[in-house]
């Protein structure tokens, strides 16, 4: 007998709880989402990755979810009804992820260090402009602003459409908008992408928008119009969201491990223990829409993922399961065998893992080089979360801001 579905809490604040509970009721407890959708939560490390290389578990809702009904459920448009890389099976899968992967490759994600650092630079000094001991949301004026200028540069998005662009894109995080929010978000989020296409279409350059509207009208590729709309919409939000929330979460492990913080800045290498550690400890997804079973997919003696069943991967669980990371609540740069899925696993790996690295690398020593006294103006506990079961970030980081007389290299 299955047991009563599990509601899943939107509010953000029992997200970590709930998927640890969740792990301790089994390899996968049936849960309720919005829409009146009943799907698998999987959050226990081992069966996350068994799942994600699973060949009867597809991403591919036109072909394998018996009930599916495009665009019927808002919420759900931004992860199941537009056609990318994220929502198909190989050979579309490959080949989509072959056109943007030209945009992130080592050599061009090497070539973008001197544009965030240009960016990061900029937003620094408008910072230290502030009064000394100002209160401001770092977030807003920082965390949310690099990643967000990188990828808006990166496609080309003209300054005017940015604002309502990317306001449409935060709105797909929060999954406590009542059903008409959903749906007006989704109409805008589509729009969004089109005013894009057709700014560039009467104006191209030097962007990812362009040339993939020039593979699109060239007719040598078969990239279709709803696959360059769903492209652009998955790169610009993927793009940003997750490295907004890898930015705000190393911030205030920081603040909140001032010792660890130190070891950081005497050793600007251990800026990727604390990414890493980072992503572990508070990965910017935890569960994220959606899979489905193409087969009848048994667990253990008792529990059966049926073909057609939806499931839903809590990537971010298993970085924080004890018999992943010993200690898991336990921040520490200082970790051996850390392992975590921040990014993904299998054939759905992030494309833009190694940029939203450089991105955090650039950002966070450059901080507390400019403000080493930067402080937390509120406690962790106080920090009010984005209302999602889907992504982990804050709503704001109020910070004090107080330059410091010294570079990060002099006190060094």
């Amino acid at each position: 007998m299955t047991p009563t579905p599990v509601v899943l809490d939107s509010s953000g604040r029992r997200i970590h709880e709930q998927a640890d509970s969740l792990r301790a009721a089994g390899p996968a407890v049936p849960v309720r989402l919005p829409g009146d959708l009943t799907a698998w939560s999987v959050t226990d490390g081992d069966v996350v990755k068994h799942l994600l290389t699973h060949p009867h578990v597809s991403k591919d809702a036109r072909k394998s979810w018996p009930g599916y009904r495009p665009y019927a459920i808002g919420w759900l448009t931004a992860w199941v009804d537009v056609k990318s890389m994220f929502t198909t099976d190989d050979p579309d899968h490959q080949r989509l992820k072959n056109l943007v992967g030209k945009a992130f490759t080592p050599r061009r994600v090497e070539a973008m260090q001197q544009p965030i650092t240009a960016i990061v630079t900029t937003l620094l000094d408008a910072l230290a402009a502030e009064a000394p001991g100002s209160v401001l949301d770092l977030r807003a004026r920082y965390s949310y602003k690099v990643p967000t200028q990188v990828i808006c540069d990166l496609f080309g998005v003209p300054l005017d459409q940015r604002p309502a662009m990317l306001a449409t894109i935060d709105a797909v995080l929060d999954t406590s908008l009542s059903a008409g929010q959903t749906t007006r978000v989704q109409q805008e989020m589509i729009a969004s992408m089109h005013r894009l296409i057709e700014a560039k279409r009467a104006r191209p350059g030097d962007d990812m928008t362009s040339r993939l509207i020039a593979a699109r009208d060239s007719g040598l590729d078969r990239l279709s119009d709803d696959e360059l709309v769903s492209t652009l919409l998955l790169m610009i939000g993927a793009g940003s969201e997750t490295t907004v929330s890898l930015l705000d979460h190393a911030v205030i492990a920081m603040l909140s491990h001032p010792e660890q913080l130190a070891v950081a800045r005497r050793d600007p290498a251990r800026w990727d223990d604390v990414i890493e550690e980072s992503l572990r400890r508070h990965p910017p997804v935890m569960h994220l829409p959606m899979r489905y079973a193409t087969a009848d997919i048994p667990l253990d003696g008792q529990t059966v993922i049926r073909a057609g069943d939806l499931i839903l991967i809590g990537f971010g669980a298993h970085g924080r399961d004890p018999a992943v990371n010993a200690d898991p609540d336990r921040f520490d740069i200082d970790r051996h065998d850390r392992a975590h899925l921040a990014f993904g696993y299998g054939m759905h790996y992030c494309l833009g893992a190694p940029l939203a690295r450089l991105e955090a690398r650039i950002a966070l020593p450059a901080l507390f080089d400019r403000f080493p006294d930067l402080r937390l103006a509120t406690g962790p506990q106080d920090l009010q979360p984005l209302p999602s079961f889907i992504g982990t970030d804050v709503l704001q980081l109020p910070v004090t801001l107080t330059p410091g007389r010294r570079s990060g290299a002099d006190e060094r």
